[in-house]
């Protein structure tokens, strides 16, 4: 073990020790965070027009300040960005992570003095949690790769602004510089594809042990080294040990790359996003993330099912349950106050509390009534691939609600296979079970003849990459979405 490996070992045992302290007392953690943001904000704009002073209790909060979301929220970011000060929160915002806006275009999420440090403090954590359980830490002394957006950054009336991955590329720790892969110069490429050939020419030959980047990006990445050097990844990178992603759930890509690598290799799952850094996955055994209570965010939860109800009930940590789908509502140190994040997640450990991403609240089918989200279409096409075989690239589904006279309506996936299976209608046939299995809904419709099981629509080579490189969304933190109540993304889509 190199002397790197050994201080990385000792480090890790004792962040962990610090991490269990507040996992441990979840309720009395939130309620400080609770209490101090209210405590620091409560002199800003938004904290004076919500009557701050008067906020003592968590029910006090919900009936002063109403579930926000961008679009609601953007009066005061708009005054952020004009240079205001003490708007949302103390002072002006270091920073302007932009992102993809839904009614309201790009979105402007501040981020703090405050804020940032928690950012780059739990993706390091991440991987001390696993170096603590595992005792795996050889891997610090190789090349690691995160490929994210560019870190060049616009000022916009004194504030920075620049994606979420750009700007976190300007906080690596000075320890890991020397290992830290692309180059600055390479990074700063703005076109995905060019972007991508600079990294396989630049890591070809490093001794790569770490690779993080959200799921179909980094297959583009391992496609590419894979076509250059025809060899497995494993084969290239032998010391190849840890996948770090976040964005999408890995499980309908892990046999994809289990193939490019040609063995299997530990993975952590992160949850970070403009908003907040809101959970990492802490164990190897345990199924879920670990939420971050004590990182400047306060969260709140509401049912799915309910959430658009005239008056849905919001609920705190202390009083959610197993296994219900719930949006997540968060106030931060950024200046985000019951915010929408529009994410859905499921707990599936009240001790600790651990979460997974289920999908978007927005992103559903229920043109029948079936309310089918992106955790079940994930878990499904993960299933009929173990099932039927055949390796994915990436994958949609749409409801078909005027089919061809005399057919019944069905739900259609489309999807870009990079091997067929050997029978396409076996693979189809163990999707749409696997489907029914996850949701009972959709089951009922399938028995009771409402709908007929699902059909599957073949996505050319490329189909998905081509598609969103005409939205403007190739590469960096962007992901195609798995699943709408429209036909809108699969209308636009090639066809075989």
């Amino acid at each position: 073990m190199s002397l790197k490996s050994f201080l990385a070992s000792l480090w890790a045992s004792h962040i962990r020790k610090k991490i269990d302290k507040w996992a441990q007392n979840p309720i009395t953690t939130q309620e400080k965070v609770f209490k101090t943001l209210i405590q620091q904000a409560k002199n800003t704009a938004f904290g004076k027009d919500h009557r701050f002073a008067e906020i003592h209790s968590y029910e006090d909060f919900v009936k002063n300040v109403p579930i926000r979301d961008y679009e609601a929220l953007s009066p005061y970011i708009e005054r952020v960005k004009n240079a205001e000060e003490n708007v949302l929160w103390r002072g002006k915002p270091l920073y302007f992570a932009k992102t993809s806006g839904t009614t309201s275009g790009a979105k402007y999420i501040p981020l703090t003095k405050e804020s940032m440090p928690y950012h780059i403090q739990a993706a390091r954590d991440a991987i001390l949690c696993y170096i603590a359980q595992t005792g795996k830490a050889d891997f610090v002394s190789g090349k690691m790769i995160f490929l994210q957006g560019s870190p060049i950054l616009e000022k916009k009336n004194g504030i920075l602004l620049g994606r979420l991955s750009g700007i976190s590329a300007h906080y690596v720790p000075k320890y890991l510089q020397s290992n830290r892969m692309p180059s600055w110069e390479t990074n700063c490429i703005e076109d995905w594809e060019t972007k991508v050939d600079a990294i396989v020419q630049e890591t070809i030959q490093e001794n790569m042990t770490v690779i993080s980047g959200i799921p179909p990006w980094v297959q583009m990445y391992f496609e590419r080294l894979q076509a250059k050097s025809h060899k497995t990844i494993g084969e290239l990178f032998p010391n190849f040990q840890l996948f770090i992603y976040g964005g999408v759930n890995y499980e309908p890509y892990r046999q994809k790359f289990e193939h490019l690598i040609g063995r299997k290799v530990d993975a952590i799952e992160l949850y970070p996003a403009s908003e907040g850094f809101f959970a990492y996955q802490d164990s190897q055994t345990e199924k879920g993330m670990l939420l971050l209570l004590n990182a400047g965010i306060f969260y709140e939860f509401v049912e799915a099912d309910t959430f658009f109800s005239e008056q849905p009930k919001r609920i705190s940590l202390k009083d959610v349950e197993l296994d219900v789908n719930y949006v997540l509502i968060v106030s931060t140190n950024a200046g985000l106050w019951a915010y929408n994040m529009g994410d859905t997640v499921m707990f599936t450990s009240l001790n600790p509390y651990r979460i997974i991403v289920t999908g978007r609240i927005k992103h559903f089918i229920s043109a029948f009534g079936e309310h089918v989200i992106a955790k079940e279409v994930e878990q499904a096409i993960a299933e009929a691939l173990r099932e039927a075989g055949g390796e994915v690239t990436e994958f949609t589904v749409a409801p078909q609600v005027n089919p061809s006279e005399g057919e019944l309506p069905y739900h259609e996936w489309f999807i870009e296979f990079e091997s067929l299976p050997k029978e396409l209608s076996f693979f189809a046939s163990a999707l749409d079970k696997a489907l029914q299995k996850q949701n009972s809904y959709y089951k009922d419709l399938i028995e009771g003849k409402v709908l007929q099981p699902l059909k599957i629509t073949c996505v050319p080579k490329d189909g998905f990459s081509d598609y969103m490189k005409t939205q403007g969304k190739l590469g960096g933190q962007n992901k195609a979405q798995h699943l709408a109540n429209d036909r809108n993304i699969v209308d636009k889509l090639p066809k075989i």
